[in-house]
Formats: C-alpha cells, structure tokens, sequence
C-alpha cells in the first residue's frame, strides 16, 4: 500500500493520511462480533407461468412483459442502495430478472444453483391450485424424484454460512424464489416451515435479513 505515499522512507502527505483514515472509517469493524452481514431479498419478476397459475419448480421459465417492466423497476429501487454484490438463482426468470434490474450497471451478478426454488421433480411445471394442497406433505417428504423444503432450506443453509465468511459487513442482494424465502425465515428468524409453507404468498417490495458475523448452520443443517 505505498502507492501515492512519495518517496521511500518520506513522511506521508496530508492527503494520504487523509485517504488512509477515510479507509480505517468505512472498515467495519469486528470488535465485539458486531459485524454482520445485511441481506436484501427479493422474488424474482412476475413470469408467464405466473399468469397461467403454474408452479414452475426446476424449469427455466421466463418473465412476462409485466415481468420485465417490474425487473427494471427492482433494479432503480437498488442499484443506488449501497448493494456490494447480487446473488442470484440459476433458473431462467431469476437471471431474466437480476439482468435487466441491474443491466448498464457495474454491480457483480453471481448465480447460485443454491437459491433454487424447491424442485417438485416429476410435478415441475404443476398447476398452482396442486401444489398449494401438497406443500405441507412435503416438509420432509421430497416430491417425486424431487426434494422437500427441509432439503431446501439445507442447501440455503450452506449458502449462508459462504456468505457469512466471505461477505462479513457487506450488504448484498438475493433474487430466487419462495422457498429461498421460507429458507431465510426459517435459519435466519426462526419460523417453523409448516407455518410457512401454509401461509399465502404476501408480496413486498423486498425483504431484509441481518446474518451474524461467523453465522454457521444450526443442527440439522450442519455439514450439508
């Protein structure tokens, strides 16, 4: 770190000293484990199989015109909201999504096979009105050749602890799904997934979430 600091063995300038306090003030600070990491959730944009009333699971999908219109709306709530890093679910309407909110920006995107919406296996791509009749059935009882929403929140569960060792003091974004939600409810406040899986869906214009500094993944979700 000499770079702008003169010649070697010189007493630095103002200007740096001044540089080199602004730095140490925007460091946080671990002291006392107050360190932590603040995370802005958000759905990914309104789909086609929205407007259809399909339950998409593992499939692509992909936004529909209303879709695309509110994408760039979440992206001019954000992009100016001290955001450090965008995470994002593989599947085609959250990338869809974190592309257009966030297009001409500088902002990094990174997907993450991890904030999936729960796979339903063979009843991807079921109607809604089926799925909302099978949630509770599949806490931990997996779909058929699928997964349950424990397997989902263990997979969150992996992610968060990354999270919290690489990004402490960060604010970050994630777009993914409602059982990304239900995840972060249940590791993060402590919900029960039967109450949350059973509840109806209560759109907002994102959610937000403190990680603790060092957070790992409570038993049953340790080691995956």
């Amino acid at each position: 770190m000499r770079q702008g600091a003169g010649a070697a063995g010189s007493a630095p300038t103002d200007g740096v000293m001044s540089a080199i306090s602004a730095i140490i003030r925007e460091r946080p600070s671990k002291e006392n484990g107050t360190v932590s990491t603040d995370i802005v959730y958000e759905t990914h944009s309104w789909s086609e199989d929205n407007d259809r009333g399909i339950a998409t699971g593992w499939l692509d999908g992909r936004l529909s015109e209303r879709g695309r219109r509110l994408a760039e709306e979440l992206g001019r709530r954000r992009q100016r909201d001290g955001i450090a890093h965008v995470f994002t679910s593989d599947l085609g309407r959250a990338v869809e999504t974190s592309v257009i909110a966030f297009a001409g920006t500088a902002l990094p995107i990174t997907r993450d096979a991890r904030l999936r919406e729960c796979n339903y296996g063979q009843w991807n791509g079921m109607p809604v009105v089926r799925l909302v009749g099978e949630r509770l059935q599949h806490i931990d009882d997996p779909y058929p050749d699928g997964e349950s929403y424990r397997q989902v929140a263990r997979r969150v569960a992996t992610f968060l602890a990354d999270l919290a060792r690489d990004w402490d003091g960060a604010r970050v974004l994630l777009i993914g799904h409602a059982a990304t939600r239900w995840a972060l409810d249940h590791l993060l406040s402590g919900i029960p997934l039967e109450q949350l899986v059973n509840a109806p869906f209560d759109w907002r214009e994102g959610w937000s979430y403190t990680l603790p500094s060092g957070w790992t993944a409570p038993h049953p979700f340790a080691g995956g």
